[in-house]
């Protein structure tokens, strides 16, 4: 094996390394929360780590087979971080009747 085959091979394994590092933090996040908002990042996260691992593996392999399936994670992954966060605005956004109830009562809101 070459110097250049050598460096390379200790990088690819260096960065799947600190992949499963942060994999396991990652996890961590996930359990522990504390909110649903932390949860939601956490997942676009994991996305964002399995995008890596498979870029990992496309390098080690000297594969592209795995580049459209990186891109279609891609787009899953930022549309369900959308929904995630469009959800979180529409539930944390105070309701109508409610506040014109507290109008009415004489009330801070």
């Amino acid at each position: 094996m070459s110097a250049p085959e050598t460096v390379d091979r200790v990088l690819l394994t260096a960065s799947v390394v600190v992949l499963v590092i942060a994999g396991a933090g990652l996890l961590a996040r996930i359990w522990r929360g504390p909110s649903m908002l932390d949860r939601a990042i956490s997942l676009d996260v994991c996305a964002a780590l399995i995008i890596a691992g498979l870029g990992a593996k496309s390098a080690v392999a000297r594969d592209p087979f795995y580049f459209p399936i990186m891109l279609v994670l891609a787009f899953l992954g930022f549309t369900g971080s959308v929904g995630i966060a469009r959800f979180i605005a529409v539930r944390d956004r105070p309701r109508k009747a409610v506040r014109d109830r507290l109008r009415t009562e004489g009330k801070p809101e």
